[in-house]
């Protein structure tokens, strides 16, 4: 079938992986996921055909919403690099079944992934940064607070591979904050605000782009 073939899963980019997820899955109440890596030295084709099939994930948009009318979950597949989750909405479906030992429920559990922590809040997708990469970010901006001019610390928030989802936003500002309450009892510059990005980039999740790779997202410290 030429939907088969034309089913799209293979994030290029980290961006593309998070709005992906929490743009189109997350926001359609796609809630229960299960998330695996797939060993490097490994080709992943045969393990992305091998669950494709399993779960019959690959099918066209209206045999879902056939499925969906008769009481059955849809699911969806998604991988970028080596890592990939499997995520479903609520219904009736063998993926449970088989996953149960596996399963988790995204408002319970959010996603982790590459420094981010994607989950589901007050009916909204909620994409934020995880805490263990926060305190990191922390860390090392309290750090360079007194050491650096506020040029060098405002050229750094800006260079942070984090998308502006609105808890991120909240994240740096408090860091911000952080920043230069420390630099006014040093009587150092301000760290300019302007130096957060406000608006998010949006992406096209199957395409490459050149700076979402994960090497950018291991500068984020």
């Amino acid at each position: 079938m030429a939907w088969e073939e034309t089913y799209r899963y293979e994030a290029k980019t980290v961006e593309g992986f998070v709005q992906q997820l929490a743009v189109c899955y997350l926001k359609n109440r796609y809630l229960f996921y299960v998330q695996g890596e797939i060993p490097r030295e490994k080709d992943p084709g045969p393990v992305d055909e091998k669950l494709l099939t399993r779960y019959q994930i690959a099918q066209s948009k209206w045999a879902k919403a056939r499925a969906a009318r008769r009481g059955e979950a849809k699911i969806q597949y998604l991988r970028f690099s080596t890592v990939f989750v499997i995520v479903a909405t609520h219904g009736e479906h063998v993926f449970f079944e088989l996953e149960r030992h596996n399963l988790r429920d995204v408002r319970e559990r959010p996603i982790r992934f590459y420094g981010y922590s994607i989950g589901y809040r007050d009916g909204h997708p909620h994409v934020r940064i995880s805490s263990a990469q926060y305190r990191m970010l922390r860390d090392a901006f309290l750090d360079a607070a007194l050491r650096m001019p506020a040029s060098s610390i405002e050229a750094r928030f800006r260079n942070l591979p984090f998308e502006p989802y609105g808890p991120v936003k909240l994240q740096l500002k408090k860091l911000l904050r952080m920043v230069n309450r420390m630099r006014r009892r040093a009587g150092l510059n301000r760290v300019s605000e302007t130096s957060l990005r406000a608006k998010r980039h949006t992406v096209r999740p199957f395409e490459t782009s050149v700076d979402s790779t994960p090497e950018a997202m291991q500068r984020a410290g």
